[in-house]
């Protein structure tokens, strides 16, 4: 038997907060839970990227390898977060690494799960990619500020 969702989790995560109670009740069905000791690659870039991933408890931490310096931290994310919505959208690899930071417990939705609950309900699917906009769109504008901030810096 699947372990019990928390909807309030869902509620207040970004990509579900439009929800009504019925329709986190659907996105809680399609989830699994998935527990991680610190240090554990969630996954790795050039992985294939087949689920989404909130976080439920503890934090993750999104990076890069780069050439000559190695790991790269870019963010760290923790509890009520979600990572991997791109996968939900475009079959592509995974760009980035997602490590565990502290003991962690993440819900996964696989991709085949999120098109499917997507396809059963418009309203709910105009919803969630509106809120998936909106997370893709801030994360665009963060990431525009650090590569000013590093142009800046490079020119001195």
């Amino acid at each position: 038997m699947k372990e019990p969702i928390d909807i309030e989790l869902l509620a207040n995560t970004a990509i579900f907060r439009d929800l009504n109670d019925d329709e986190l009740r659907q996105v809680a069905r399609i989830c699994d839970v998935v527990k991680m000791k610190w240090g554990e690659y969630v996954f790795r870039e050039g992985d294939e990227g087949d689920r989404l991933f909130l976080i439920a408890d503890g934090a993750v931490r999104i990076s890069r390898n780069v050439p000559g310096t190695g790991e790269e931290a870019i963010t760290v994310l923790k509890k009520g977060e979600c990572f991997g919505e791109m996968a939900m959208l475009d079959p592509s690899t995974r760009s980035t690494d997602a490590i565990v930071d502290s003991r962690c417990e993440l819900l996964t939705i696989t991709r085949e799960d999120f098109e499917g609950l997507l396809e059963a309900d418009l309203e709910l699917a105009y919803k969630v990619l509106r809120a998936i906009i909106r997370l893709l769109s801030e994360r665009l504008r963060k990431t525009n500020e650090n590569l000013k901030s590093i142009f800046v810096i490079a020119m001195f």
